[in-house]
């Protein structure tokens, strides 16, 4: 709970107040730019800093992870605050349970880290939309971070039931938040609008006051566009990168005070289809050494990264659309189930020859369990659960609707329409201007047929009768995060062509899948007249007991091709096994019920099921086997080098 105001005492105590309130009031951060340097209290300090995101970690692990950091050496915990996990809908606003920013704060003050905070609005992170909620783009013509009125007065509104809850917790208020960031790398954004700057820094201000330290944070490149006069200048880089060089260069914006890199890479994230990356120790470490030589200040991303679960990844655009994977474990010091790792011995020896590390050993990682194979048994169709997933009925339109346009946030949208003549030679069915947003998939009279893809080259050819129902899914894979930043707008963008034949007069079923999973499983499917095959979007579930105390567990879905997993009830996120790198989902133990509890697991297999149906839970995570490396076909004609992702 936030810091409160001193209780009334008796006229007795009113002395011993008198001498304690000079030292309250002394509480500060703030910048002594005649000696390059941070002061807490009047007192020079230089924050050893790890990101962790409390978004991506159940609220029960929090202090667990926290008190690893500060086991570590760092005295200080970063993290974003993406709004579109607080604001779902305009003017509906969350902050309960593992979104209940405010015990996250709690937890950081327990675990005696002070807090640098980064609320946006645009994180990047890696996250959906890059925080930005998806409602914004009901307004198809809206232009995202630019001072353009129908995103600033979004804006305005955010900030303004966010900061006034945050300002209790500032460090001169009696709170652990240290310092504060305006927007996120906004030099690395196309549109350069100093304007919006302006406005952003103007309103954390009239919210936050003038004691509270503001800055900005970019990679070099973009420090001409994302700084800002009057907020402080930090900068990122990883471990391959010249320091000396771009610390150089932030001196040419911000000349004096402490130098600060407010995004040390200790790894990197995940794309489907690409290898699992990974940072070397040796690297990470001697770049850290050499920083805090300096007398830097310094924030490892990451320091644990979690896990993306839900839908809540976000992609990136680098000639072609590149969904990033569930695991969010980043190669950090703290993996993604909370274990110490090597990295984080290494880099607490480098801390402890700067700043005194915390007595005592880290805790030894969690224990895991095994279990399994576990077959799992057919469900049915999606098709037969239509009622169920869409119970309001289907929306019509004569050309589709996009998932903004019919209020669907995340998840999958089923489109549908009748062939309105006979098809009895194999036709391709395309979508113009790249208009699958991101994945279809595609069933005939409920027969699945194939795939269509964003960026990808399919040549899918069908064949019905007239009157033959032509159904489409299609699967939100996460908003662009970084890159463009365009509005990346979901489903059908434009209506299918068969043959010569624009397709008119469609169906479209937001469909509510976790309220299925939820509230309706188990149930009896409906009889279907469409044969029950182990092809196309498909759910299977099962039930097991785990006759121990258990554990954390990796579940890896051998044979499987793509979909999305929920245990007990929990989305536990997107699996993608055909493609990889990442081959097992992250299973936190709280998530399970021990001790001969039925737990049940849930798949919504969207493509095709292997002949023997079978998970397994395993004692450790496979997070590098990418199977296929030739998907990948960019529309243009030549390959973009990779650039790389801000955060």
């Amino acid at each position: 709970m936030a810091p409160k105001k001193p209780l009334c005492l008796p006229s007795l105590l009113l002395p011993l107040l008198t001498l304690l309130l000079p030292q309250a009031d002394t509480r500060s951060f703030v910048v002594d730019r005649d000696h390059n340097r941070f002061l807490l209290d009047g007192a020079p300090f230089r924050y050893v800093s790890g990101s962790l995101h409390y978004f991506r970690v159940p609220r029960v692990l929090w202090a667990d992870r926290l008190f690893k950091m500060r086991m570590s050496g760092l005295n200080v915990v970063q993290f974003y605050v993406p709004w579109n996990y607080h604001e779902p809908e305009p003017g509906v606003y969350n902050f309960n349970g593992s979104r209940d920013l405010f015990a996250f704060l709690q937890e950081a003050t327990l675990a005696n880290l002070l807090v640098i905070l980064r609320p946006g609005p645009y994180i990047c992170a890696e996250w959906e939309m890059g925080g930005l909620p998806a409602w914004l783009l009901r307004k198809p013509k809206i232009h995202l971070r630019t001072s353009d009125p129908d995103f600033l007065a979004a804006v305005d509104s955010w900030f303004k039931v966010l900061l006034p809850r945050i300002y209790p917790w500032l460090y001169h208020n009696g709170g652990n938040i240290i310092s504060i960031q305006v927007e996120n790398e906004y030099g690395s954004y196309r549109a350069c609008d100093v304007s919006y700057m302006r406005h952003l820094a103007g309103l954390f201000r009239s919210l936050l006051g003038d004691k509270i330290l503001l800055f900005t944070t970019d990679g070099p490149e973009g420090l001409k566009c994302g700084s800002l006069q009057g907020l402080y200048t930090t900068v990122d880089f990883g471990p391959a990168d010249n320091m000396t060089k771009i610390f150089g260069l932030l001196r040419k914006y911000e000349p004096r005070g402490p130098l600060v890199n407010s995004e040390y890479y200790t790894g990197w994230l995940d794309y489907w289809g690409q290898n699992h990356s990974t940072r070397s120790i040796p690297a990470v470490t001697k770049g850290l050494e050499k920083m805090l030589k300096l007398g830097a200040s310094v924030n490892m991303y990451m320091f644990h990264g979690g896990t993306n679960f839900g839908y809540w990844n976000g992609a990136d655009e680098k000639g072609r659309f590149l969904p990033i994977t569930t695991s969010y474990d980043y190669d950090a010091p703290i993996s993604e189930a909370g274990d110490p790792t090597p990295k984080l011995f290494a880099i607490r020896n480098v801390i402890s020859k700067f700043q005194e590390v915390p007595l005592g050993p880290l805790p030894p990682p969690s224990p895991k369990m095994t279990l399994g194979p576990l077959t799992l048994h057919l469900d049915g169709n999606l098709l037969d659960f239509l009622d169920f997933l869409c119970p309001q009925g289907p929306i019509h339109s004569v050309l589709p609707m996009t998932f903004e346009a019919v209020n669907q946030v995340h998840g999958y949208m089923l489109y549908r329409t009748y062939l309105t003549d006979t098809v009895s030679e194999p036709t391709q069915l395309w979508v113009p201007n790249n208009g699958v947003h991101d994945r279809a998939y595609v069933m005939v009279d409920g027969v699945f047929q194939g795939v269509l893809e964003r960026n990808m080259k399919h040549n899918l050819f069908l064949m019905g009768k007239i009157g033959a129902t032509l159904d489409v899914l299609l699967e939100n894979m996460g908003r662009l995060s970084f890159g463009s930043n365009s509005s990346d707008f979901k489903g059908l963008l434009q209506p299918p062509i068969l043959g010569q034949t624009v397709l008119t007069q469609w169906l479209m079923f937001p469909l509510k899948v976790d309220n299925l999973v939820k509230e309706w499983f188990p149930i009896q499917p409906l009889k279907s007249s469409h044969p029950q095959t182990p092809s196309g979007p498909t759910f299977y579930s099962t039930t097991f007991p785990i006759l121990n105390s258990g554990g954390d567990t990796f579940l890896f879905l051998p044979g499987w091709t793509k979909g999305q997993v929920w245990i007990n009830g929990f989305n536990l996120g997107r699996y993608w096994t055909k493609r990889g790198p990442q081959q097992t989902l992250y299973v936190p133990r709280p998530l399970l019920f021990p001790r001969g509890a039925h737990n049940r697991i849930t798949l919504l297999e969207l493509e095709n099921v292997p002949p023997q149906p079978q998970i397994q839970f395993l004692d450790r995570p496979i997070l590098n086997s990418t199977k296929h490396r030739t998907y990948i076909y960019s529309l243009s004609s030549a390959s973009e080098p990779m650039e790389l992702s801000g955060h």
